[in-house]
């Protein structure tokens, strides 16, 4: 059964979430720059890229009186800063992105953000993915508090030059069939590695997050009970494998080693969510035609997926949410997926021509506008709970220690428990 995971790293970083990384979270109130002839200034925040810069433009066109300001920051320090601004009852961005990993801490909050019901949302229900639409709705089903953008539908990204090299196929169908396990996933690496004297994947908390996104819990069950002794400890085990016998290049996602390593073939393949196509064009436009895309061991999944709130405390509501509306209409939907990437979260238009006949030449023509709908469709989400975020980072920042060699494998496990048991009583 496919299970979704969190999209931490469309731009993680390592470590524990530090508010001051991005000076635009905790920066002025969005009204300070609405100018006195009635031109209104809406602050998106969001992490990573979402695609917005071109529609930001066109809408302006449009809406003449209606200025936009992208505040692209830090993925864990943008979702502590809006909870701070929650808090603090001032602040928050007029739309603020948040990801499906934090959606069920925010959602118990609901009485923070404009109940998007109110506005007539509700007619876009039947337009979503079922568990997308519930994945933002509020316990008493009474309080929508964000528009799904993406899914990610998960996949594996590979240099075919690479591969070529060591002597592996190229070709994505018998690329697939290499790996229809974790286990032989390893296996492919060791024989990637004892070729080439390269390492094969990015960094362990890439392949632990995808692993443990496929079991049938993760960090918490619904009962919001940390459960490490289930999909957790199955993944830190394959991770822990993997880093002991030498394939990871130990990098953290989108720090500038990492984005490096696109070019510089330092490592050969990674977990590639639809949202990371996008990522990898910008990084490494060099390597186009090298890239191809693969099945992801353990028979699909989903990496992440984003929401568009609408924090109450903001001045332009009815503006905000007019500018959500637009942002999630198919010509704006469908513009993102080709430009990025990101795949919708309205499973209708992936059967339009647009999607479905999309090939990304990027990727050797790779047939994306089917290969992601296929993991999005029929999933059925893993809980992720309240803690759900600090409890990734914390086990991240255990398994990164095994990488760096400061902590042994044989007493990785231990720790992670421990420091997981932490984050979910703070």
């Amino acid at each position: 059964m496919k299970r979704s995971w969190t999209h931490w790293a469309r731009a993680a970083t390592a470590g524990a979430v530090s508010l001051f990384l991005v000076a635009g979270c905790s920066g002025r109130s969005t009204t300070d720059s609405d100018s006195g002839d009635g031109t209104v200034t809406l602050k998106i925040n969001f992490w990573g890229d979402f695609g917005l810069q071109d529609l930001k433009t066109r809408y302006e066109a449009a809406n003449p009186k209606v200025k936009i300001q992208l505040n692209s920051g830090e993925y864990n320090a943008q979702h502590e800063d809006l909870q701070k601004k929650l808090v603090a009852g001032s602040g928050a961005a007029d739309i603020a992105a948040i990801d499906e990993g934090f959606m069920v801490q925010f959602r118990g909050q609901s009485d923070k953000f404009v109940n998007l019901l109110d506005k007539g949302a509700g007619s876009y229900e039947s337009k979503y993915l079922p568990w997308k639409w519930k994945q933002s709705l509020s316990a008493d089903g009474k309080t929508q508090i964000g528009l799904g953008t993406d899914v990610g539908g998960l996949a594996m990204c590979y240099r075919t030059d690479l591969f070529a090299a060591a002597g592996l196929p190229t070709d994505r169908d018998q690329v697939s069939a290499l790996w229809p396990t974790w286990d032989k996933f390893l296996e492919v690496g060791q024989r990637y590695t004892a070729k080439t004297d390269k390492k094969f994947i990015d960094a362990g908390t890439n392949l632990f997050n995808p692993i443990l996104g496929q079991q049938q819990v993760g960090f918490y069950d619904e009962q919001e009970q940390l459960r490490m002794e289930q999909g957790p400890k199955v993944a830190f085990d394959y991770t822990v494998k993997a880093v002991q016998a030498g394939l990871s290049a130990n990098l953290v996602s989108f720090q500038a080693d990492w984005d490096k390593g696109f070019t510089s073939g330092a490592f050969a393949v990674l977990a590639c969510p639809a949202w990371m196509l996008g990522h990898i064009k910008d990084t490494a436009p060099g390597t186009e035609g090298k890239w191809d895309i693969a099945a992801v061991p353990g028979g699909g999944g989903n990496w992440g997926g984003s929401f568009l709130t609408v924090p109450k405390q903001g001045k332009h509501v009815d503006e905000a949410y007019k500018l959500v509306e637009w942002l999630i209409q198919p010509e704006q939907q469908i513009e993102i997926f080709k430009k990025v990437g990101n795949l919708p979260s309205q499973p209708a238009l992936y059967a339009d021509p647009a999607i479905a006949e999309f090939k990304n030449p990027f990727f050797n023509d790779a047939p994306v506008g089917q290969i992601f709908p296929k993991m999005a469709q029929g999933l059925t989400p893993q809980y992720l709970g309240r803690k759900n975020g600090p409890t990734r980072v914390a086990v991240e920042n255990v398994i990164r220690r095994v990488e760096n060699r400061t902590l042994k494998p044989d007493a990785a496990w231990t720790e992670a428990v421990r420091e997981a048991e932490k984050a979910g009583r703070s």
